[in-house]
């Protein structure tokens, strides 16, 4: 540890920026080297995911989006497994230590730490001549034994997503002037209602505890849907058939889809939505719980025996070839 009367330029750049959302006791306020979660006879999910720039983000993106992007993606991995978000650690790899960008990176991180009620527990702070990079570590809780995993889904069950997708696969795309930039042209709330999408997530956390009570398996959907489904299958050991035009998208995709094609918006990534497989028997009470949590849900398929990947399917039941899956970092 450093001399607290003599603090390095890390030192103070976590007690100027980040000890205030240190809210938990576990998290000592940042002046150990470790914290303390206290548990009561619950599990302790643990999920890391790591924004990269020119990678997850844009060097040009605000700050405060950032933040948001780096903890929210998290959050929803936390959410699809059912689990009450309990805390997270923080890494920074930045270049400088400017305020301006320092200032409004925290205070979003901090505003989101209350909404979602998940304090900052701890972490480290590294310089870096690459690009930046924030990784976090979150922790979640969920009753002993309970956490919903990839590997329960069972023939019969029906295949249901939240919200909508490909938005941000479609900011990003607007961003870098694509050819949805070119299609939504002249529609100002369109574009910026993609581009809010790519940059900032909405993990469903509102979701977990229906997800928790009623869902046999489940995930985020964060490198696509198309893809994510597949791993889904894969690891409980069946298939799915899916109906193309049931996957839900929002006005401004609708408006992109005939331009761009259907396989980029189920296959671009970052939507960061739940994808859960619920058995028929609690399809009801899913869907009113998911009502009552105000996330909208919406049944895309059926899980089928088989070990061969996902079928996709038009409104005629034709059946839709798809020759890319999912975003892949390699």
């Amino acid at each position: 540890m450093a001399d607290p009367h003599n603090p390095s330029g890390e030192d103070s750049l976590i007690a100027r920026y980040f000890k205030p959302l240190a809210t938990d006791p576990g998290a000592l306020g940042l002046v150990d080297d470790a914290a303390v979660l206290a548990s009561s006879g619950e599990d302790i999910v643990v999920t890391t995911d790591a924004v990269v720039e020119g990678v997850h983000y844009l060097a040009t993106d605000p700050p405060d989006t950032i933040a948001r992007k780096a903890l929210r993606v998290n959050l929803s991995d936390l959410a699809a497994k059912g689990a009450t978000p309990a805390g997270f650690v923080l890494t920074l790899a930045l270049r400088s230590k400017e305020d301006s960008w320092l200032r409004p990176f925290a205070d979003a991180l901090g505003e989101d730490v209350r909404t979602f009620a998940c304090p900052l527990l701890g972490g480290d702070t590294v310089s870096t001549p690459g690009p930046q990079m924030i990784s976090i570590t979150a922790f979640g809780r969920v009753p002993k034994g309970r956490m919903v995993g990839r590997t329960g889904a069972r023939p019969g069950d029906l295949v249901f997503v939240t919200g909508t997708i490909g938005d941000a696969a479609l900011g990003l795309d607007v961003l870098t002037g694509g050819v949805t930039a070119d299609v939504l042209k002249g529609d100002r709330i369109a574009q910026d209602y993609l581009l809010d999408r790519y940059r900032v997530p909405r993990p469903r956390n509102a979701l977990a505890a229906a997800v928790l009570a009623h869902a046999s398996a489940a995930m985020d959907v964060s490198d696509g849907l198309a893809g994510d489904l597949a791993k889904l299958c894969a690891a409980s050991g069946v298939s799915a058939s899916v109906e193309v035009h049931r996957v839900p998208l929002s006005q401004a995709a609708a408006a992109a889809v005939s331009a761009v094609g259907l396989e980029k918006l189920v296959s671009g990534g970052d939507d960061y939505e739940i994808l859960c497989a619920v058995p028929e028997a609690h399809c009801d009470d899913f869907a009113r719980g998911a009502d009552q949590a105000g996330v909208p849900v919406t049944a895309i398929g059926t899980v089928v025996a088989g070990l061969q990947a996902p079928r996709w399917t038009d409104a005629q039941g034709r059946e839709v070839v798809l020759n890319r899956l999912s975003y892949s970092h390699f």
